[in-house]
């Protein structure tokens, strides 16, 4: 199943980057100096699809960084559950413990094994 969601998914999602990045490869400028456009203090020259890709990929760190962010109150709640059910299956197994030792027969004494009388030997049919 993973085979198959890696060739219909990242097979195509490669090909789109690679045709992407062979049509965009002129280079852009990212200024990061809001004041002074034309001769940035804080720039970098790169092609225009390492931008994208970049930004691409900022976006899904920064996504998945909040989703884990937002989740955490149910990952406290599981690791709460999962205490407890710990707790619950030791007590569980100490009643069923409890259980078996109440309800078993009495045992009764061993005295070894029987003798058997030499003097009498069993008849003959």
């Amino acid at each position: 199943m993973r085979k198959v969601v890696n060739i219909l998914v990242v097979v195509p999602l490669a090909a789109i980057f690679v045709v992407f990045a062979v049509a965009n490869r002129r280079l852009v400028t990212v200024s990061f100096d809001p004041f002074n456009s034309n001769d940035p203090s804080i720039g970098v020259t790169l092609p225009l699809f390492v931008v994208l890709i970049v930004v691409a990929i900022l976006g899904v760190v920064a996504g998945s960084v909040a989703s884990w962010l937002r989740h955490r109150r149910w990952r406290g709640e599981a690791r709460r559950f999962e205490a407890e059910m710990r707790e619950t299956r030791a007590e569980l197994a100490l009643l069923r413990e409890q259980t078996r030792e109440a309800t078993a027969p009495p045992a009764l004494p061993y005295h070894g094994a029987p003798a058997v009388a030499r003097d009498n030997p069993a008849p003959l049919l």
